[in-house]
């Protein structure tokens, strides 16, 4: 195996999971903002 290969697949991957962890957390801003906004009694 080439070591070149194998770092940049990791380098790769860590780009990857590090978008996926800021898109969940824009998501999970937009629906605490959401709740925020929308604040009718039950």
């Amino acid at each position: 195996m080439n070591m070149t290969n194998v770092s940049q697949a990791l380098d790769m991957m860590g780009q990857g999971m590090a978008g996926i962890f800021v898109v969940l957390g824009a998501i999970a801003l937009l629906v605490a903002l959401m709740q925020k906004i929308d604040n009718r009694k039950k």
